[in-house]
């Protein structure tokens, strides 16, 4: 792929330089002409008209010695292989500067007309067929008061114009082909730098990622759109590494709190089978084969929904509803706990009705999931603030306990799937590490913030936004 990027792109580049090299030829050819013609015909007119103008000419146009205008018309021709008549009034060909016309033997002209020329001043031809080349011919009249007593005719040899041009065009030619092979090197030296090179580390590096080295880093720097490709490949493998370490990470948390409850499982449901654990204790292990089956739904819904939350098959149902009484159901559904431990939930809410915009059942289970945290951490005897507030149209949600804490080193951990502070804390030993997880993504989906402080031995605090309905 990279030799036929190279490859069309030179190929390309050298059409576009013949093609160049043809139309410089053909336009420039054309344009030189044009340009010589209009030059060389405007300056023989206007020596013809000096000419006709002078007195020498016009005093001696009758004269039989024209030997000293003959002489001045020689000078006065600018261009080589250049011929200047004198024509009379009646048409004959009095005086030319070849030497074979003379006044005494003039030569008829039939067929010239200078009325015929009309407004224009000069023509290209053989001159009414008098001459066998073609040459570029002017006139102008020799006139006496009011009264034209002949004309003078300069005589340009279009062979010359054609050389002339012919010089010039192979002078455009040839600049044009050094700046064709410097703009060649320039583009090279640039194509190699810019184009080649990173598309070969490019390449280089999507090899590496696709053989499994996403610790490969592609060395380009540039802020083009080469680099800002590159930069985006380097992101792409840091984050795939991540998530690698991620998966591996996950798989073994899970293997870890699976295989917890199904050892136990498989172990009791062996010694009630072989007899060991005898019948009128098998009442007490099937309790206990009861709680870990209970641990293991409970991380399954878990994975479950961080699962529907990774890959956005929940969608959310935004709709304004009033976060207060969302708030008041949530801490009625842990009434029976928390009097059994003497935990009182204190509500502080703003206003009778607090309207949020947001998906009703993913915040209930935020709600959810941060109280359950709260009363698990809490001491027996102590009490949770609920508190809601409003600012700048966002609704601010706090849940306050005063447990045992989060240790400092633990506080930006705590999101991370499966990630538990200490087992051995706290009076719920059914958790699954799943539950700040879940919170984290469902307010992040909602593009809101969340936020914790704690303090060990004082308490934690969590905070989360919602937008306020309009």
């Amino acid at each position: 792929m990279k030799k036929k990027l190279t490859t069309a792109f030179f190929t390309g580049y050298i059409l576009i330089g013949v093609l160049g090299f043809f139309l410089i030829t053909y336009i420039g050819s054309h344009l030189l002409e044009n340009r010589l013609e209009k030059s060389i015909s405007s300056d023989i007119y206007q020596t013809a008209h000096r000419i006709a103008e002078s007195s020498l000419v016009s005093n001696n146009i009758i004269s039989s010695n024209m030997e000293e205008v003959r002489d001045s018309l020689s000078l006065a021709a600018s261009y080589p292989d250049t011929i200047i008549w004198i024509i009379n009034s009646n048409g004959q060909i009095i005086l030319s500067t070849r030497k074979d016309i003379s006044p005494d033997n003039p030569i008829d002209f039939e067929g010239f007309n200078p009325a015929s020329w009309g407004s224009n001043y000069y023509q290209v031809g053989d001159f009414y067929g008098y001459f066998p080349e073609t040459r570029m011919s002017a006139i102008a009249p020799i006139t006496e008061d009011m009264t034209t007593r002949g004309y003078v005719a300069i005589h340009y040899l279009m062979s010359d114009l054609y050389q002339n041009r012919s010089t010039l065009l192979w002078i455009m030619q040839l600049l044009y082909i050094c700046t064709y092979l410097v703009i060649a090197f320039v583009l090279f030296f640039w194509y190699n730098h810019y184009i080649r090179i990173p598309f070969k580390e490019i390449t280089k590096a999507a090899s590496e990622f696709a053989n499994g080295n996403l610790s490969y880093r592609i060395p380009l720097d540039s802020e083009n759109e080469l680099g800002y490709l590159a930069k985006n490949m380097n992101y792409m493998a840091d984050k795939l590494n991540r998530n690698g370490e991620y998966q591996r990470q996950f798989i073994s948390n899970i293997s870890h709190d699976f295989r917890s409850p199904l050892t136990s499982i498989k172990g009791y449901v062996e010694a009630m089978i072989d007899g060991t654990i005898p019948v009128e204790m098998q009442e007490k292990y099937l309790k206990i084969i009861s709680y870990e089956a209970e641990r293991l739904e409970k991380l399954t819904r878990g994975l479950l929904t961080l699962n529907e939350l990774d890959i956005q098959k929940r969608m959310l149902n935004v709709q304004p509803f009033d976060i207060n009484s969302v708030i008041k159901a949530t801490a009625a559904s842990f009434e029976g706990s928390c009097t059994s431990r003497n935990i009182l939930l204190e509500l502080i809410l703003s206003g009778q009705k607090l309207m949020a915009q947001a998906d009703m059942e993913q915040i209930q289970q935020v709600l959810y999931n941060l109280l359950s945290n709260a009363i698990k951490f809490s001491p027996d005897n102590s009490t949770i603030t609920i508190e809601t507030t409003e600012k700048n149209d966002k609704i601010f949600v706090s849940v306050k306990d005063h447990g045992i804490g989060i240790p400092k080193a633990s506080l930006q951990k705590i999101w991370e799937r499966f990630y538990k502070i200490d087992r051995s804390r706290g009076k719920d030993q059914k958790g699954t590490g799943l539950g700040l997880a879940i919170v984290k993504e469902i307010i992040h989906a909602h593009g809101q913030h969340i936020n914790v402080i704690s303090t060990e031995g004082v308490g934690t605090e969590f905070i989360f936004t919602l937008e306020k309905a309009k």
